[in-house]
């Protein structure tokens, strides 16, 4: 490299104490600090403030996607049924189904190598309890998810903010039952209390099954690409067998940040208040109790991975691997030297 530069006449540098000299190659732009391995990973400040910072972020805008999609699906599949809104439908329950499967491998898929792909609390529990996944983590993951849910619903409701003021008969009119219900989940008249909470767990457990299935080594290994296309059909899965109920959230960031942001436009607090804290104890404790009864089952049945609590080895395994890993060194070492 330093034969094909020129090296720099002494008029040119006896007056400046920064001039490119030949071996100062970073200066004239030609090193590809992702290429170097003695380089530093963190070429300027910003590189090295956003190492800090991607995971979480990555949380934010992946659940940011979820709920852009996912409740703009709902808003105009259901607004444009009104023919004062649209001269015709432009959309159903199949179209706002395929909007939250797309929305969650959309935000998957952007956000899985900074993060894992989360995007929801009960499976970021779920990892923590069953997988390993550092519970210090576990708090600034959740703040993202639910920040994430409250901003993509909020741009949701500014984009289809005319659309609901025609729908519900006037700017200073909200109600749960005509546009409140696109953006939080709210469970059937017919249902009851229980069964509105069995169907969230029952919804979520099937969701992180897909998740564990999908990224389970001993079944492919699914090439790179598929992870996200996995959990796109899973979701779409349960949402069009199990949706009806209560509107399968699965996920608590997904119904507790939309609901907030309906909270501060004009819904009230009849978003909370709704069935004796319905927010609570089923779009939120729903999930997280069914995703970790589901994640250890799958773990206890199936699942081989160190990382999992059901696999970590006893005092007893871990003295004999060590015994055996010691003696397989010696004996390679002899067959060396022989």
């Amino acid at each position: 490299m330093t034969d094909i530069i020129e090296k720099p006449r002494h008029s040119d540098t006896s007056n400046n104490s920064y001039a490119t000299r030949p071996n100062d190659v970073s200066a004239l732009g030609v090193v590809d600090f992702a290429d170097c391995d003695q380089c530093s990973r963190y070429p300027n400040r910003w590189s090295n403030i956003r190492e800090q910072i991607s995971a979480p972020a990555a949380e934010f805008m992946g659940a940011f996607v979820l709920c852009l999609l996912g409740c703009g699906g709902n808003c105009q599949a259901n607004l444009s049924a009104n023919k004062n809104v649209s001269a015709s439908p432009a959309g159903d329950a199949l179209t706002s189904n395929l909007s939250w499967a797309l929305g969650l491998s959309l935000g998957v898929w952007l956000s899985m190598n900074y993060s894992g792909g989360h995007l929801n609390p009960a499976v970021t529990i779920a990892f923590a309890t069953v997988r390993g996944f550092p519970w210090k983590k576990v708090p600034i993951y959740l703040l993202a998810q639910l920040l994430g849910a409250l901003c993509g619903a909020g741009v949701v409701y500014a984009t289809y903010f005319h659309a609901i003021d025609i729908a519900e008969g006037g700017s200073n009119v909200r109600t749960i039952a005509v546009s409140g219900n696109l953006f939080g989940t709210y469970a059937a008249d017919y249902l009851t209390s229980v069964s509105a909470f069995f169907a969230e767990f029952i919804g979520s457990a099937m969701l992180i099954t897909g998740i564990f299935m999908a990224t389970d080594k001993k079944n492919g290994p699914a090439p790179p690409g598929v992870v996200p296309v996995a959990i796109f059909l899973t979701l779409l899965g349960i949402s069009s067998a199990l949706g009806m109920d209560t509107g399968a959230a699965l996920n608590p960031a997904r119904d507790l940040g939309p609901r907030i942001l309906t909270a501060m436009v004009g819904y009230g607090s009849a978003v909370f208040s709704f069935r004796n804290q319905y927010w609570l104890w089923c779009p939120i404790l729903g999930p997280i109790f069914g995703m970790i009864v589901a994640a250890f089952f799958y773990d206890a049945m199936l699942y081989r991975g160190s990382e999992s609590i059901t696999n970590k080895p006893t005092e007893e395994a871990e003295r004999h691997h060590l015994h055996s890993c010691a003696r397989q060194t010696k004996l390679h070492g002899v067959a060396d030297t022989v």
